[in-house]
């Protein structure tokens, strides 16, 4: 797992911080969500809190009804979890449970699935002579080509450049 950590923080430091300051807000914003991803598998905890009383009694619809403003209001901004809950008025565990109860989903794949929409829209208005696939699932925080060529190919049932070259 030492090992797993010191690749992490190279590839963080080769990549992200490489990049020009304030340039790519969503690609700092995934770096450090993998950097505290591999914080929490380098660093294993047996910490299983149970579910507080508060948190399962605010997994309401109307929580998820503000979440999902919040959302779509800017999918474009940096979202975590945190945020999206702050604006639903609840606890990060709570919207959790709300999505997952209501939606059957997470927080986090519903803003996901949300931009990968808004990518969808940019290709489909795109002119391919000026616009490529890669800047515009960057713009909507997708820096994997292949996770996002997947993912768009499972929503969409074509690839992402086929749905340039047919704008």
């Amino acid at each position: 797992m030492a090992d797993q950590w010191k690749r992490t923080v190279d590839y963080v430091e080769a990549s992200v911080l490489a990049l020009p300051a304030g340039g790519a807000p969503l690609v700092v914003d995934a770096a450090a969500r993998l950097l505290a991803a591999t914080v929490l598998a380098a660093f294993p905890t047996d910490a299983r809190p149970e579910p507080v009383l508060a948190d399962t009694r605010d997994a309401t619809p109307e929580t998820v009804r503000r979440a999902v403003a919040f959302i779509e209001s800017d999918p474009g901004a940096e979202i975590g979890l945190a945020d999206a809950a702050a604006a639903a008025g609840v606890t990060p565990r709570a919207l959790q449970y709300a999505f997952r109860r209501h939606l059957g989903t997470t927080p986090m794949a519903y803003l996901r699935r949300v931009r990968l929409a808004q990518a969808h829209a940019d290709l489909v208005a795109a002119d391919p002579a000026r616009d490529t696939v890669t800047a515009i699932a960057h713009r909507w925080g997708f820096h994997h080509q292949g996770r996002f060529a997947a993912a768009y190919r499972e929503a969409y049932g074509l690839r992402p450049r086929d749905a340039l070259a047919g704008s």
